[in-house]
């Protein structure tokens, strides 16, 4: 089962990949920077999620 912080980490983790796409297209190095942080956030947060929820599915709760 997919909780919300799987869905909320995945929209980061790719509009990370976008923002640091447009910022090596526009040369923008602070703009791609920010997206790689945030695709290492999204991703963080995803396996946080997948994390708590097999934590959840062991417990039961």
């Amino acid at each position: 089962m997919t909780n919300k912080d799987e869905v909320k980490g995945a929209a980061k983790e790719v509009g990370g990949k976008i923002k640091e796409a447009v910022g090596s297209a526009l040369g923008n190095e602070k703009m791609e920077a920010e997206g790689k942080v945030d695709q290492t956030e999204g991703k963080t947060q995803k396996n946080y999620g997948k994390v708590k929820d097999a934590a959840t599915d062991q417990t039961g709760h």
